[in-house]
Formats: C-alpha cells, sequence, structure tokens
C-alpha cells in the first residue's frame, strides 16, 4: 500500500489552494451558505471517510495525502524554489465501531448520491470538499477538532441498530 499518514508543507500547500479557490466566490459574492453546501457535502463525506481504519474509505483518505503531498511540494518547488517536505504534527479519527461504519457508508453513499446529481460546477466543489476535508484531517489541529466524530457515528448507529431491533418499541 502506497499511502501516508503524515502530512507535509506542500500537502498543505494543495489543500489550502483548492480551500482559497472554493471560499473565494463565496467570500467576494453576498456570502450565502448555499454556495458553501457542495463545498460542505464533500468535507463532510471526507470526515466520515477519515474515521474509517481501513477498508477502500480508510485507503482513499491516507492515498489523498500521498497524492497532496507530491502535488503540493511540485507546486512549492516550481513556484517559489523552496522545498515544502517539513512534515506536520499528523493527527487521525480513531475509535469507528461496527455500527457506526455503518453510518459512515450511508453517509459516503447520500454524497456521491449529491455528486451524481449535482452540476458540473457542483460536482467540482463536492470533489474539492472531499480533498481539502481529507487532507486537513491528517492534521493533528483538524483531527483534533472532530475527535468527538467517530464517538457520534457510532451514537448513531447503535440507535439505528436498537430502533430496527426494536428495542424500546415494545
Amino acid at each position: 500500500m502506497n499511502a501516508t499518514t503524515t502530512l507535509t508543507l506542500g500537502g498543505l500547500l494543495a489543500a489550502l489552494v483548492i480551500l482559497t479557490a472554493n471560499l473565494h466566490p463565496w467570500w467576494t459574492g453576498n456570502r450565502e451558505a448555499k454556495q458553501l453546501s457542495a463545498f460542505g457535502k464533500g468535507f463532510g463525506g471526507a470526515a466520515c471517510a477519515a474515521a474509517c481504519p481501513g477498508g477502500l474509505l480508510g485507503w482513499a483518505h491516507s492515498r489523498t495525502g500521498t497524492v497532496a503531498n507530491g502535488a503540493g511540494e511540485r507546486t512549492g518547488a516550481v513556484t517559489t524554489g523552496t522545498t515544502s517536505t517539513s512534515g506536520l504534527t499528523s493527527g487521525q479519527l480513531v475509535g469507528l465501531s461496527a455500527t457506526g461504519a455503518v453510518v459512515v457508508v450511508v453517509a459516503v453513499s447520500l454524497v456521491v448520491l449529491s455528486y451524481k446529481a449535482a452540476g458540473k460546477k457542483d460536482q467540482r466543489r463536492i470533489l474539492g470538499g472531499a480533498f481539502v476535508g481529507s487532507i486537513l484531517l491528517l492534521t493533528a489541529g483538524v483531527a483534533g477538532a472532530l475527535s468527538w466524530l467517530p464517538a457520534a457515528l457510532n451514537a448513531t448507529g447503535d440507535g439505528v441498530v436498537a430502533a430496527v431491533q426494536g428495542a424500546g418499541v415494545l
């Protein structure tokens, strides 16, 4: 497996460029929240995928870091002449259970369905949000800020399982 869980300054650069490209139209426009919804959907899907310790979603999350590191390091070297291979403090979301994994799959499926139903601009924004979310969740700061997410996914999954099994209904 050729993937990383450590983000470099180059990877951060790649994420910040895409984040800026998505925030600029909102900032220069009338700053309505709906302008950021497609980006937010992608970011939310990436956050759910980042909670996965392995599997296809976990692999995609870590592989995105590898892609961003390479692209950002090349961009930084070409545009500024400096190296940007210094690693940042890494972080990760931990504690996803089997019931939480069910919620993750449903949430990511909803993002995929939103992507398929969206226009070209919103499709790019969803992909941008997923890329930026996945990259930023490799850092200790963003992963730490969202450390509550696996527990929330697990609790939601537990509630769904309890409802399906009829707990508390009879």
